[in-house]
C-alpha cells in the first residue's frame, strides 16, 4: 500500500518508532527505534543480536507506530511484513544516525556501533496505514 504524501510529509520529522514483533509465546515485544523511509517500507537501524531480530526470523508480521503522543496530534500504525537486511556500506546506519542525531554526536556514534556491534537493518513493507488519534 503505497503511503500518501500527508503521511510521508507528517514522517519527515525524527519521531520515534515503536516496532511491534511477536514473541516465542505469541506476546507482542514493542520497543522504540529510530527509522527512516526509502520509497514506502520503513527502514530501522539495530543491533542483529536482539530479540527482535529471532521474533522476526519465526513471525515475519509486525508493525511500526510513529507519533500520536501528547504533543504530535495524530499518529499512524503501519501493519505489513518485515525483513531482516545486511547492511555493507553501512549506509542506513549513517543515513538514520544523521536524521536523529547532531553530525559530530552521530559520527561519534556511527564509529562505535559500526565497530563494536554488528548492524543490520529492518524493513517494514507496509501493507496497511492506520491513522491513530
Amino acid at each position: 500500500m503505497p503511503i500518501s504524501d500527508a503521511v510521508r510529509e507528517f514522517l519527515q520529522a525524527p519521531f520515534v518508532a515503536r516496532l511491534s514483533t511477536i514473541d516465542d509465546n505469541g506476546f507482542p515485544h514493542t520497543v522504540p527505534l529510530w527509522f527512516d523511509l526509502e520509497g514506502d517500507d520503513i527502514i530501522i537501524i539495530s543491533d542483529r543480536n536482539t530479540r527482535k531480530i529471532d521474533h522476526i526470523a519465526r513471525n515475519s508480521k509486525g508493525c511500526v507506530q510513529i507519533g500520536g503522543d501528547v504533543n504530535d496530534g495524530a499518529g499512524y500504525l503501519f501493519k505489513g511484513t518485515l525483513t531482516v537486511e545486511l547492511d555493507p556500506d553501512y549506509k542506513w546506519l549513517r543515513q538514520v544516525t544523521l536524521r536523529y542525531e547532531p553530525t559530530e554526536q552521530a559520527e561519534r556514534d556511527i564509529e562505535l556501533w559500526r565497530t563494536t556491534l554488528d548492524m543490520i537493518i529492518i524493513r517494514l513493507k507496509v501493507q496497511r496505514v492506520i491513522k491513530v488519534i
